[in-house]
């Protein structure tokens, strides 16, 4: 009897186990995760990872030209998927990627770096950890099968499978927070080395990155040696690779490009280090402090997504309704991926009675981060509120479900759902 069991068992994860191919080595290799379901996986992480990183940087030009420079090193790369490249609002010195080619480089990491080639150096880092589908073999290894219905269930969040919705939280915090090991970054190092070279650029251009972190960890650990330790056998590996390599040939090491997209980053700084202090200042509920500061922060770039949304909720939070809402919007209008904005827009718009408006901004915000439970409690309110009672339904008892039972309408929502349900 067990021994007819391990045969189901182990038929059953032959069963799922798809056929793919390494990358990297180009060898047959049995995957749980095929790679249309890693950039599935990567896709829907994408707003959870601007959320955290308080929303990308509102200016298109730097957008498009670290998409410009990772999409010439991802075509020397061997995995042929739609790169997408983001820059991030954050002060930390990090760079990181998700699965399926969603490479994110913080503000923090460029205003650290002095010319092109460093940066190139960390983004074709991250593009080898694409490559070898780091991110896969641990989901494989952390979640195994579990990772399939996991992700079915995730995508179908408004049927049957919205329970998995309890895991979309757990799976994105590990995802955003991976350490990788000694024989994670060193297949990285060779691959990342190897593509930078191959794109043009002069791969000791990561040595120069690696320096640069050396030197700050001194007065504070940059974020990026927290996720990808740097001992000086990484250094010596790197080093050794790059002397492998023929560089007497014409190498890319800086672009007058750089230095522009850097200045504009410069020009922005203040107004960033003085959102920081509001966001100190609100951790203690200082709300007219935290509002001045964001005032002159958005006095020198009004264009600051971060301090729209942060003096927005606090508007918000004082009733001052109209003008949080308004704030609000021209956020979401700044960055359609931005979960924070759409969400206080759409309560904004709740509190003003404004159902249908409320609705848009909510439905958006709902599909950017699908287990938030305030979310569905306002979209009950809303739907019940234009008589739409079967979607008020659902928006409760999804709210229920997702409910930590501290959010402080739990009550209401039971009572509602009740009536409507006539019970």
């Amino acid at each position: 009897m067990m021994r007819k069991l391990i045969l189901l068992i182990t038929a059953f994860i032959f069963l799922s186990c798809t056929k793919t191919y390494d990358a990297l080595s180009g060898k047959e290799v049995y995957t749980l995760l095929p790679p249309e379901e890693e950039i599935k996986i990567g896709k829907m992480y994408v707003p959870l990872a601007i959320e955290q990183n308080d929303g990308r940087y509102p200016d298109k030009q730097v957008q498009e030209y670290v998409q410009q420079i990772g999409e010439k090193i991802a075509k020397h790369t061997p995995r042929k998927l739609d790169y997408k490249f983001y820059v991030v609002n954050t002060k930390e010195i990090n760079a990181f990627a998700l699965p399926g080619g969603f490479i994110f480089v913080n503000r923090g990491l460029i205003l650290s770096l002095d010319k092109e080639d460093e940066l190139a150096g960390v983004l074709a880092h991250e593009l080898a950890h694409v490559n070898a589908r780091h991110h896969a073999r641990f989901l494989e290894k952390v979640y195994g099968l579990n990772i399939l219905l996991s992700v079915a269930g995730i995508f179908a969040y408004q049927s049957r499978y919205g329970d998995i919705l309890m895991q979309f939280g757990k799976i994105g915090a590990q995802l955003l927070s991976l350490r990788w090991s000694r024989e994670h970054e060193t297949e990285a190092d060779t691959f990342g080395v190897r593509f930078a070279y191959d794109a043009g650029y002069d791969p000791r251009g990561l040595l120069d990155t690696f320096k640069i972190f050396k030197k700050l960890d001194k007065i504070k650990q940059p974020e990026w040696l927290l996720t990808h330790p740097l001992p000086d056998t990484r250094i010596k590996n790197v080093k050794k690779l790059i002397s492998k390599l023929d560089l007497n040939k014409p190498l890319i090491e800086d672009s007058p490009q750089f230095h522009i997209i850097k200045e504009k980053l410069e020009k922005t700084k203040l107004s960033f280090d003085l959102y920081y202090k509001a966001k100190e200042k609100l951790s203690k509920n200082k709300k007219i402090a935290a509002l001045k500061l964001l005032d002159k922060s958005l006095k020198y770039f009004p264009e600051n997504n971060a301090s729209l949304t942060m003096k927005a909720f606090i508007l918000l939070t004082e009733e001052e309704f109209k003008e949080g809402t308004e704030l609000a919007v021209k956020a979401t209008k700044l960055d359609e991926m931005f979960f924070r904005p759409h969400f206080f827009a759409g309560y904004g718009y709740f509190k003003l009675k404004k159902y249908k408006k409320s609705v848009k901004y909510l439905e958006k915000a709902k599909n950017l981060i699908p287990d938030f439970p305030d979310t569905y409690y306002f979209l009950g309110r809303d739907y019940e509120a234009l008589g739409k009672n079967v979607e008020a339904v659902k928006n409760y008892r999804k709210a229920l479900k997702l409910t930590d039972g501290k959010r402080g309408w739990e009550k209401d929502a039971k009572r509602r759902l009740s009536r409507l349900l006539g019970i």
